[in-house]
């Protein structure tokens, strides 16, 4: 279904007006394209937790570091040819920090319920 300004105004006058506000907007840090690895790192509790790749790219300090990460887990069969495919794909078009900032040392010590 699409809508002009002018009608969803007409139709829904409060939320236009919250969608004009600017303190509406929520920043992205981070992109994910697969959400079980998502569910899986929003646990506060690092207590047995098994970083993913994700996590070995977000300690990078350059894109080249980011894909030999990439490459090296693909290379032992710890992700799939189509996953890390896309992680390539992800790095080059938007970034290493689409990932998500970068975690710095004792990142789970400082962060986790221990």
């Amino acid at each position: 279904m699409t809508f002009t300004k002018e009608a969803l105004k007409k139709m829904f006058p409060e939320l236009a007006k919250e969608l004009d506000r600017d303190d509406n907007n929520v920043p992205i840090s981070s992109i994910r394209t697969n959400a079980r690895t998502g569910e899986n790192v929003s646990s506060k509790s690092y207590v047995h937790y098994v970083p993913d790749v994700i996590d070995f790219i977000r300690r990078c300090d350059t894109s080249k570091q980011a894909e030999e990460i990439i490459d090296y887990m693909e290379k032992r069969g710890e992700i799939e040819t189509q996953y890390a495919a896309k992680l390539r794909k992800q790095l080059k078009e938007t970034g290493l920090r689409s990932f998500g900032s970068k975690k710095e040392r004792d990142y789970y010590l400082r962060h986790g319920e221990l």
